[in-house]
């Protein structure tokens, strides 16, 4: 894959699971991780492998946060084969940044997250 086709499939992993947040699918936000991806979700803590990350988004979804935003967005090539995105984040109930979200292609061409590490900032 070129540089740039690298970057739209990290592109595409964003819009992916920003769809499914607003949409109310936390099954379909967790698809959007590696199985063993490492999410720092500041101040809730750590959760590891694609289960714990899928029920910690369900219990956000529960609690009514939905229609996140982004703004300020950067992509900085890691390697030849990932992305790190920053950025600032909106929802209805919260604001925050996301410090590091590192993208990578998989076997199957999708690009997912290895790593996110995002921090709630304040209520809205």
């Amino acid at each position: 894959m070129t540089e740039q086709q690298v970057l739209e499939a990290c592109k595409e992993g964003i819009a992916t699971w920003q769809k499914a947040f607003n949409n109310q699918d936390a099954k379909g936000c967790a698809e959007q991780y590696n199985d063993n991806a490492v999410m720092q979700a500041r101040p809730f803590g750590t959760f590891e492998g694609r289960q714990m990350i899928e029920s910690f988004w369900q219990g956000i979804i529960d609690q009514g946060f939905r229609d996140v935003e982004y703004t300020n967005v950067e992509w900085r090539k890691f390697d030849d084969t990932s992305f790190i995105l920053t950025s600032k984040w909106t929802m209805n109930k919260a604001f925050g940044v996301v410090h590091r979200e590192l993208w990578r292609i998989e076997a199957d061409g999708k690009a997912r997250l290895i790593e996110d590490e995002f921090e709630v900032q304040g209520e809205r």
